[in-house]
């Protein structure tokens, strides 16, 4: 069977009515004519010019994914530059300069730094910085701006041209170990100052700006602090747009109309290690992309040479051509000599064999090796000044550059530029002929390459700084506005659970949503709570803060909820408090993020909590919390459903027996694992104090909490009224009974043992004691370790103390300084977690935990299958008795038998 290819295939008009066949044929037989008089190519004009005036009236039509090859904005649309062009031309040639010279001169101490970055994207950095983006000293907050990771050195070159970097820290870029250096990436921590952002992980650049324009929306709608004037701008590589973080929040940019989102995305057409896409288009593919997610595109590819080029095209021979070239070959016209363009590019069609001959060579290399859109202030800026002008949904602007764009024949275009950290002495005398800069070669010193400064009482430095004034002041800036410390909740909520719960079993992924609850209702600091979960609040027990608080939407709720006659009803609101995120850990924590760091972004503290299945979190989303760290953000996460063996059934990709371990590795995380529900009222409430409140003069409060909760339903008791419980809490361990204390009445003579558990596994600890001293006459004290992370850091300031000539006994050996026996930890985890601490035990220490795949089954059995139940905790601990000589090795033995291990 064959089909005609002319023939009219099925489609989905098939199934709508038609109210005038014969008129419908009328317009199908007009385009047929089209077509045989005057080409495919005349007719597929025609049809998009019909489609734009279409859109253009309001008709409900699909909008085209891809347009031609050539510039949204035509030169005779651009509007005039509100500037000095001439005088921007020279900064952005400084800028340049010291650019290259600091990674060239950092390259002889091996510490690298990339070049070609920034020569392609110069112009669309001192666009911005000259006219729209606005500083931190206007009103509001400003912009926010997510400058591309490797284009750092551009950004340092131009704060030492406005004043705020001396040569000395250009020269210790990357040098940051003694002082006074530069980091090599935008990161906020290590120069909290300058940098807001981190975005050299790639990918989370998008999404965190995306994410920061929607909580921007979330802070104005709440009427917490309208910052509707903050517009969010995103510095991306066309590369790194293969990161899957890099357009997955795209359709909700566009869903939630963040007209105050701009992405400008910087199309080199080259990753790391080669073309990003060879045999194909990106930008093309970029458009259709954004497009299709519902984005405003806007396409700056060509320079003002081209303009004479698309004059002569009268067939549209050199759209065509310029749609069907793939990247990879107008990388290489980019290399090539003016002859092999004639003939590759222009000798492919008659009418474009013809045009070339109308051009000269040197007309030729203008346009294929020099111009681009990207280049060029005048298309940069008009295409700036539509993104903000465009309502109603994000922009994307696809900007066309040369990567090494200036820095020589030896750069642009070329693969290898990624790698290649530095220029040679007479190539940067040519770059400085290039850039028409005023240095002579006496200044290359020993040759050294020199920085270059036009002065303080410069014409381009006044015009720099004056244009910063009238936008508010320096850019890119952080600052920390000085804001009162949020006052202390009530006591009331934190000692909820102070008495236990009595015969009520509740798990303590339970309890910490009931604190919560409490929490936000409290007058002065309960609106800046923030909670995030991403589509798990029901199985988090949270649906009853839906009628109450509200799910965050900017549409509010259009439709009546099926639950609507309910009490805990699913509600949608304009100023709602809950951020619902949808089956996205991503974007859940870049929300968080955003939250985190709104102190100083926005000078409003907020306090936000991200509640989502522990196994998705730092195994998931660790990039994101290393971010997180770096951007110096504050708040509680919460891997609730946690441990190896508590998730019952669920099986190996939900059973997290190692977040604990990962969360251990950022210094920022202060990791707990709290077994009963008054353990977490004193963690959060020490939270709150320290990243929100009263802090010390020596703490750090850029520090967030990652708390492990459970969903096991169990007794919780009451808060021992002991001494010092409180400091042992939040310092990681302190003693919850003793086998006396718990009516176990052992032997005088009775060999001791102290068992250490975390979270859920203490209640294991707990059974274990009973059967020790019921059935072996085993005296064992239990502890609750909530965190061994915070013990093992205190012990490491000990040691450090130690080399520094300061005598410190680390809080682990003070705690259990005395008491009897050896010491046997457990933890729903791996081994690795509790053993943190082994070290700095001064009695014998051993150790259980849950190593290896999780699996599917019931939570007893699942213990027993790793080894962490009561009695196996039994048999461990008689076994390491037993190498005492405390008991009988027999003993070991029958346990083992008597249990069944």
């Amino acid at each position: 069977m064959t089909t005609d290819p002319n023939a009219i295939q099925p489609s989905e008009l098939d199934q709508l009515p038609d109210r005038d066949p014969e008129e419908t044929a009328e317009w199908q037989a007009s385009l047929d004519a089209v077509t045989e008089a005057a080409g495919p190519h005349r007719a597929a004009y025609l049809m998009r010019r019909t489609l734009e005036r279409a859109e253009g009236a309001g008709l409900a039509l699909p909008k085209l994914l891809e347009t031609d090859y050539v510039n949204t904005i035509p030169t005779a649309a651009e509007p005039a530059v509100d500037g000095d062009e001439a005088l921007e031309q020279r900064i952005t040639a400084w800028n340049r300069w010291n650019a290259a010279a600091m990674v060239t001169r950092g390259s002889k101490y091996g510490v690298g730094g990339h070049i070609a970055t920034f020569a392609s994207a110069a112009w669309l950095y001192e666009t911005g910085f000259n006219h729209f983006f606005r500083g931190k000293e206007g009103d509001g907050s400003g912009d926010q701006l997510y400058i591309q990771g490797h284009a750092s050195p551009g950004i340092y070159a131009r704060a030492f041209l406005d004043g705020r970097i001396g040569e000395q820290q250009l020269d210790n870029f990357r040098r940051e170990a003694g002082g006074n250096g530069l980091p090599s990436y935008p990161h906020p921590r290590r120069l909290p100052w300058l940098w807001e952002f981190p975005t050299v992980s790639m990918g989370l650049g998008p999404i965190s700006a995306i994410y920061q324009a929607r909580f921007n929306r979330y802070l104005t709608s709440r009427g917490i602090k309208d910052v509707s004037d903050s517009h969010v701008w995103a510095f991306l590589g066309d590369g790194e747009m293969d990161e899957p973080e890099s357009t997955t929040a795209l359709t909700l940019a566009s869903r939630e109309q963040l007209d105050n989102l701009t992405f400008v995305i910087n199309c080199n057409l080259q990753r790391l290690d080669g073309p990003v896409r060879a045999n194909f288009k990106i930008v093309q593919e970029l458009e259709a992309q954004f497009r299709g997610a519902g984005w405003n595109v806007i396409k700056t590819l060509w320079g003002t040479a081209w303009d004479e080029l698309f004059r002569l095209d009268t067939t549209g021979a050199l759209v065509r051509r310029l749609r069907e070239v793939p990247d990879a070959q107008v990388q290489t016209y980019q290399t090539r000599d003016a002859a092999y363009i004639r003939e590759d590019f222009f000798g492919k069609d008659p009418a474009l064999v013809e045009m070339a001959k109308l051009l000269s060579d040197d007309k030729i290399l203008e346009c294929f090796h020099l111009s681009r859109g990207g280049h060029e202030s005048r298309k940069v800026y008009a295409a700036y000044k539509a993104a903000l002008a465009h309502k109603g949904a994000p922009t994307v602007i696809l900007a066309q550059t040369v990567k090494g764009h200036t820095l020589g024949e030896g750069f642009a275009s070329k693969n290898a530029n990624h790698q290649m950290k530095k220029l040679t002495v007479d190539e940067f005398k040519a770059m400085r002929d290039r850039l028409e800069l005023p240095i002579s070669d006496s200044q290359f010193v020993d040759g050294q390459v020199p920085y270059v400064h036009p002065g303080a009482d410069s014409p381009e430095i006044r015009y720099l700084q004056e244009r910063r004034a009238a936008l508010g002041g320096p850019a890119p800036a952080r600052r920390v506005h000085p804001v009162a410390p949020l006052p202390q909740p009530a006591e009331k909520a934190f000692a909820a659970f102070d008495k236990g719960s009595g015969s009520q079993n509740v798990a303590t992924t339970m309890a910490f949503v009931r604190l919560v609850k409490d929490l936000v209702r409290d007058k002065e600091t309960g609106k800046r709570w923030v909670p995030i979960v991403p589509d798990e609040a029901r199985t988090f027990g949270m649906e009853s803060l839906f009628p109450s608080l509200g799910i965050y939407s900017p549409m509010g709720q259009t439709y009546e909820p099926v639950d609507r006659d309910q009490l805990m009803y699913y509600k949608e609101a304009k100023n709602g408090q809950i951020f619902n995120e949808g089956i996205t850990e991503a974007g859940a924590m870049a929300e968080f993020v955003a939250a985190s760091t709104s102190y100083a972004t926005h000078g409003e503290t907020m306090i936000p909590f991200y509640i989502y299945y522990s196994m998705f979190g730092w195994q998931r989303t660790g990039d994101q919390m290393w971010q997180l760290g770096d951007q110096l953000g504050r708040g509680f996460l919460v891997g609730a459903t946690a441990g190896r063996t508590t998730l019952t059934g669920e099986g190996l990709q939900h059973a997290d027996g190692h977040s604990p371990v990962i969360a251990a590795t950022n210094p920022a995380a202060l990791t707990y694992d709290p077994a009963f529900a008054y353990e977490i009222g004193v963690i959060v409430k020490e939270g709150l104090r320290r990243m929100f409140g009263e802090a010390l003069p020596d703490e750090d409060q850029n520090v967030f909490y990652y708390l492990t909760v459970y969903n096991e339903p169990l007794p919780q008791p009451a808060k021992p009224q002991t001494a010092g419980i409180d400091e042992g809490i939040v310092k990681g361990l302190y003693r919850f009974n003793t086998a006396e204390s718990a009516g176990l009445s052992p032997a005088a003579n009775a060999p001791r043992i102290q068992l250490l558990g975390s979270g859920t596994a203490i209640h294991w600890a707990l059974k274990a004691q009973k059967l020790l001293a019921e059935e072996w006459g085993v005296a064992a004290d239990v502890w609750s370790a909530t965190s061994w992370t915070e013990l093992r850091r205190d012990a490491m300031e000990a040691d450090e103390a130690l080399l520094r000539g300061e005598d410190r006994v680390p809080f682990v050996r003070q705690a259990l300084q005395g008491a009897e026996g050896p010491v046997l930890a457990v933890s729903d985890y791996m081994r690795q977690v509790p053993d943190q601490i082994a070290q700095w035990v001064e009695q014998d220490y051993s150790s259980l935990g849950a190593d290896g795949f999780g699996l599917s089954d019931t939570r007893d059995a699942a213990r027993r299958h790793f080894g962490v139940d009561a009695e196996s905790i039994v048999v461990a601990a008689l076994a390491q008795l037993a190498r005492r000589g405390e008991v009988q090795a027999a003993s070991v033995k029958e346990a083992r038998e008597k249990y069944g291990l």
